[in-house]
């Protein structure tokens, strides 16, 4: 007799966070014996782990729900929209459960409801360090859940909570398995990463014998001495965070800091109650280029955002010229359902003025980025590859200013025979709007 072996498909939505909880909640899956399926025909039911964000990207997860409906059937919805269930039960009232965010224990038992485990020991094998959705050479490290933020165009604290730190020897101990099992690069990433162990007031943990501190700091050193690429995103510019710039210039961490500003008028940002003395952070900025002078600062903004007037925006295009940032990302301001913004009384900016906004504010940054970019043209540096593209004879890598599908690539003809997860060193021949050019040494 044949045992039937439960398949799971997946709908991944949302930012690497959302990524992490689909990582856990397959890898839980995987060890009771279920099957990952490939597509929507093969999976017995169907999980769609969906983003609440911005109303558009509701709509995303909303369409992403109907069509498996239409392709499967058997539908189980999480992630950040699931806090709205009554409103996606209106729209797709025949879904089999919906939970919120990071509530693995409610996914796995919805989906034990929906199609029971077939354990069988002899087949369910699970990687000591789990199952992940990114290629095997790079991996994403949640230090931890929610955000003691509360920036008002933002509504992932009443998604998410309020701050929740893993304890640090976990977390070492994860990343530990990760390097072990072939992960040459770890992304750490969180709502407030530098606002890591604040709310246990960074307590210590044993990792093999001693004490480790749940705080920014010491994980950044911990985890550099691993032997990978350590990676910071969605870092707060805390006073703290100054203690880590010389880190990179040692070489124990990358010299990559993602950190969300947002914009850098004063008024602004006081209306999206973020902190507001942009001047003290062009000096930070100026300060940490001394100690590391190959630090790359991402960042991400926010133009339209109600009551931004003309001088405001000027204002941060001037910022933006001095500040000089390596890669940048922007955003026209899309009103959150529940979000505090709504409720300010401020004047919104209209869309025909956030698109000439938009489309102002990053040809500024080409620009910047263009030149930030030549610069490097003659450099010898070491590059992470990522795919080989037969078509094209090339291999497709990154520098270590560069992270994985946000920022650019660096280019390497005639290099095929390399494979993804190579550490390869290069020189930069060539400069391109987002993109470097190299050979290999």
């Amino acid at each position: 007799m044949t045992i039937h072996v439960p398949k799971v498909g997946l709908v991944q939505l949302g930012c690497p966070k959302n990524l992490v909880d689909s990582e856990r909640i397959l890898t839980q899956l995987r060890a009771e014996g279920y099957v990952i399926a490939p597509g929507y025909d093969d999976a017995d039911v169907v999980i769609v782990n969906t983003c609440g964000f911005l109303d558009s990207a509701k709509a995303e997860s909303l369409s992403a729900i109907g069509e498996a409906m239409e392709e499967n059937g058997r539908v189980i919805v999480t992630g950040c929209y699931g806090v709205e269930a009554d409103t996606i039960r209106k729209t797709h009232p025949s879904v089999l459960a919906i939970t919120g965010p990071h509530q693995y224990e409610e996914v796995v038992k919805a989906v034990h409801e929906a199609v029971p485990p077939a354990h069988d020991p002899k087949m369910d094998l699970v990687p000591p360090q789990g199952l992940h959705l990114t290629p095997k050479h790079y991996a994403y490290l949640k230090i931890s859940e929610g955000c003691n933020n509360r920036c008002t165009f933002c509504i992932i604290p009443s998604i998410r909570g309020d701050l929740v730190s893993r304890p640090a020897a976990a977390l070492i101990y994860e990343a530990e398995r990760l390097v072990k099992a072939g992960v040459k690069e770890l992304l750490v990433i969180s709502q407030d990463t530098s606002a890591y162990g604040v709310d246990i007031k960074y307590a210590t943990s044993k990792f093999r014998g001693r004490e480790v501190r749940a705080k920014f700091y010491d994980l950044a050193k911990e985890l550099g001495d691993l032997g990978a690429w350590v990676r910071m995103h969605y870092v707060y510019p805390y006073p703290h965070v100054d203690d880590v710039i010389p880190l990179m210039a040692e070489g124990k961490i990358l010299p990559y800091l993602d950190i969300p500003f947002q914009h850098a008028a004063p008024q602004v940002l006081k209306a999206m109650r973020r902190p507001a003395n942009q001047e003290k952070v062009l000096q930070r900025l100026a300060k940490w280029r001394a100690i590391c002078p190959d630090i790359a600062i991402r960042s991400t903004f926010i133009v339209g955002f109600p009551g931004e007037t003309d001088e405001d925006f000027e204002y941060l295009l001037s910022w933006m010229k001095e500040a000089r940032l390596d890669r940048v990302g922007c955003f026209k301001y899309e009103p959150v359902s529940g979000a505090t913004a709504n409720d300010l009384g401020l004047p919104q900016v209209p869309d025909a003025v956030k698109d000439e906004r938009y489309a102002r504010f990053m040809e500024t940054q080409q620009e910047i980025s263009s030149a930030i970019l030549t610069s490097k043209e003659g450099r010898i540096i070491e590059v992470l590859v990522d795919e080989i593209d037969a078509e094209n004879g090339e291999a497709v890598a990154r520098s270590v200013w560069d992270a994985p599908e946000i920022d650019g690539n660096v280019f390497i003809p005639g290099a095929t025979h390399l494979k993804p997860g190579d550490l390869v060193k290069v020189k930069v021949i060539e400069a391109e709007e987002y993109d470097l050019v190299a050979e290999l040494l």
